[in-house]
């Protein structure tokens, strides 16, 4: 599985839940650019008496995936708009072209900005990820930069939007 998210020939997912009563919960779709090493769960190998012995799978740890990497097509039973499914779900595409590398910074950032839980922030709000970032880029001496310049592809991409200087806003299309 990790071999296939890394390659451009991963697919998209669909999730679905049900209730009790075997009606739609929820419906979405997680786009394969946000499918990433970290929400992989690797399971323990098949016993030696399995039919498949040795073989290994995994599970997928979706609440790890960024707020913009679910994309509703049904929401808590309701049914999401065509147009603001067909807006959130283009509205990421430009990750597909992204290295691994860049990919991981804009995703982390993203994350960063759900775990925000306003939906205006400032430019301090973020920096507050800054030692959980060095963590994970510790080659990287440069975290505050780092964290603007990504705001700046998150802005530039339609995903937040800049209010005054140092602060921005979440964008909301209305099922994210």
């Amino acid at each position: 599985m990790i071999q296939r998210i890394n390659s451009n020939q991963n697919p998209n997912f669909f999730f679905l839940t049900y209730t009790k009563n075997w009606s739609v919960d929820n419906f979405l779709i997680i786009p394969k650019q946000f499918f990433t090493t970290e929400i992989i769960i690797k399971r323990k190998p098949l016993a030696e008496t399995a039919r498949r012995a040795g073989w290994i799978g995994c599970n997928i740890d979706i609440s790890n995936v960024v707020e913009a990497g679910k994309v509703f097509l049904v929401k808590d039973s309701k049914l999401i708009k065509k147009d603001i499914v067909e807006i959130s779900f283009k509205k990421t595409l430009f990750l597909r072209e992204k290295s691994l590398e860049s990919k991981g910074w804009i995703l982390d950032l993203m994350n960063c900005v759900d775990m925000i839980k306003n939906e205006s922030f400032s430019l301090d709000d973020v920096y507050k990820f800054e030692n959980k970032l060095k963590l994970k880029y510790p080659n990287n001496n440069f975290i505050k930069d780092k964290i603007r310049q990504q705001l700046q592809i998150l802005r530039n991409k339609g995903i937040i939007e800049f209010t005054t200087r140092g602060n921005y806003k979440k964008i909301s299309y209305g099922n994210i």
